[in-house]
């Protein structure tokens, strides 16, 4: 997709204010008090046989720690070489693994805390690829995704599920094909508010498809249509942390949009539109941001915004944003294997604090 293309959408959804409100966010895990809250955060998960066998060493870690009251993977539920699922294809295509998704929902069910999961790329956007095997049509397989992990819309995975508000239910009135996206969520811990977006990687699903796959009009319009959606809701999101004076926000997504090999291969562009936008939104807030991601799999924290002049401020050029900080979470096989735990503490100045945790020693070995 051109980037002038993109960049005349995004700001259509820029400058458009939300005009149906986001309905009162219940404090569901904890008053609105100055108690301190934990959530466990990973994804790039699992993106090999080993850590899939495996998977009972991250759910124990995760059930064992009492604090933890909410889990979030930030996508990519298997690796960038790795089959999709033939989704809606007969007969499945003959390379694909039909039955992946369906493990990686019985692993998420066995979380005790409410989960939430935001679809990566190498789920749906990049199956086409041949290094995926050419074993999935993209929209299909994000069909597939919507209706196994977002079900029951509004609702979490994990044991104890949680209700959450989902742009499927209170999206722009203005928008009504923002309704689809089931799996942009809204929910509030304490004194922050949380918020996904399905914002994939691959330059923002803009890397054609290939194969008996291409469709250009299609994925044009995909992109322009998912990622106008995302910064309405992230409109939302904002406008609902303003009104309810809550001490941050989180914002939770795969792609990582200052990601070095993406810089010098020159495909992060497709993310500049929804950068500013989000820029802009970050400094009206005027308090502390934590943006999670994954993709690049290499644990990092920086700000990225904050300097203009820096190698990360020259990526997509916005105003200054001292406000905005960055997690990349650490990828699944690299070692130690590690999940983030985060902690909110409404006394603490920063708000937010974190430490990664090791449930694998060798994720490419041997986990013991």
């Amino acid at each position: 997709m051109k980037a002038t293309l993109l960049s005349a959408a995004l700001f259509a959804a820029g400058v458009t204010a939300a005009t149906s409100a986001v309905a009162d966010l219940p404090y569901y895990y904890g008053s609105d008090s100055m108690v301190p809250t934990t959530v466990a955060v990973f994804g790039d998960w699992p993106y090999n046989q080993l850590l899939l066998d495996n998977a009972a060493l991250l759910v124990n870690s995760v059930n064992a720690d009492r604090d933890v009251s909410m889990v979030i993977h930030v996508g990519d539920i298997h690796s960038g070489s790795s089959a999709c699922t033939s989704a809606g294809i007969l007969p499945p295509i003959a390379t694909s693994n039909p039955g992946w998704n369906q493990e990686i929902f019985h692993r998420f069910q066995q979380f005790k805390d409410p989960l939430v999961y935001t679809p990566g790329d190498n789920e749906w956007t990049d199956c086409h690829k041949s290094k995926e095997k050419s074993s999935g049509d993209p929209l299909k397989e994000l069909a597939s995704i919507r209706s196994l992990f977002f079900a029951k819309s509004g609702h979490t995975l994990g044991l104890k599920e949680g209700i959450v508000h989902t742009q499927a239910r209170e999206f722009d009135l203005a928008y009504p094909s923002d309704a689809q996206f089931v799996e942009n969520v809204m929910w509030r811990m304490g004194r922050v508010v949380f918020v996904t977006v399905n914002l994939p990687g691959s330059n923002n699903d803009t890397l054609p498809w290939t194969g008996v796959f291409a469709n250009p009009a299609a994925q044009d319009q995909e992109v322009a249509q998912r990622t106008a959606a995302d910064i309405r809701w992230l409109q939302a999101a904002f406008k609902k942390a303003k009104d309810e004076h809550a001490l941050g926000v989180v914002i939770a997504q795969q792609a990582d949009m200052w990601d070095p090999e993406a810089v010098a291969s020159n495909e992060l562009y497709n993310y500049t539109p929804y950068v500013n936008q989000l820029a802009s939104m970050i400094v009206d807030f005027g308090r502390p941001v934590l943006l999670l991601n994954g993709d690049s799999h290499l644990y990092e924290t920086d700000h990225p915004l904050a300097d203009p002049t820096s190698a990360t401020g020259k990526v997509h050029n916005t105003q200054p944003v001292p406000n905005l900080t960055r997690i990349t979470v650490q990828g699944s096989t690299n070692a130690p294997a590690e999940w983030l735990r985060l902690t909110i503490d409404p006394s603490r100045p920063g708000l937010f604090s974190w430490e990664n945790v090791p449930y694998c020693n060798d994720p490419t070995t041997s986990c013991q």
